[in-house]
């Protein structure tokens, strides 16, 4: 049974660089997913419940005191930014929000198109070692004997596809978890737009509205 370095070792130093990226790749992908999954993990519907119904009551404060939770979701920054300009006009707590999503954009996308670029480079690694595969293994059979030249041809496109086989099998995990990240940002972006839509209606009715003569806390 052949072992991992021997396998390595019959399609040539191209394997070792395949195999460098996606090392890459994989510790890029542990980071980023311990960052959007764990990190940035939150009950996003229930937070929004809560703080929406709190901004309904005039409990601003409340509100405020809601978004103190232990996570890096940047659906607090958003609501906590929207909350602190209560009594502010309605276009001034719509820019507040936008700039929070936008401050959180570069930190949620941060290394995912990077994992998506690492996933197609080793496929195309993959083709170029194969090239240089295929073009010794020509090489080869020039200087081989008419007898042996067969056989050498043989040898060497096997040797030569060991390459392209190697990338594409680092290349399709790297796209899936690419595909589970990018799905994560989606997710959370859609969070985030959605809360503060929500939150902006409610503000404005809570303001425009107030129950009973009450102020803003």
């Amino acid at each position: 049974m052949e072992t991992i370095l021997e396998y390595l070792d019959k399609g040539g130093w191209m394997m070792y660089v395949i195999l460098a990226v996606s090392i890459l790749g994989v510790t890029v992908f542990l980071e980023r997913a311990f960052d959007l999954f764990i990190r940035r993990r939150l009950d996003a519907r229930g937070l929004l419940s809560t703080v929406l119904g709190q901004v309904e009551g005039r409990q601003f404060r409340r509100a405020i005191d809601a978004c103190k939770v232990a996570s890096r979701h940047p659906l607090v920054g958003v609501l906590r930014a929207g909350i602190m300009r209560a009594n502010r006009r309605e276009k001034e707590i719509e820019r507040a929000m936008e700039r929070e999503m936008v401050q959180a954009l570069p930190g949620l996308q941060k290394r995912v198109g990077l994992l998506g670029f690492l996933a197609n480079s080793c496929t195309l690694l993959g083709l170029l070692g194969t090239i240089f595969g295929l073009i010794t293994a020509f090489a080869s059979v020039s200087e081989a004997s008419a007898a042996a030249r067969q056989q050498a041809l043989a040898d060497g496109i096997a040797q030569a596809m060991y390459t392209t086989a190697f990338g594409i099998v680092v290349a399709v995990p790297l796209l899936y978890f690419h595909h589970l990240l990018s799905e994560r940002v989606d997710g959370v972006l859609n969070e985030m737009e959605g809360g503060a839509t929500a939150l902006l209606v409610a503000m404005t009715g809570a303001v425009e509205a107030p129950a009973d003569g009450q102020k803003a806390e």
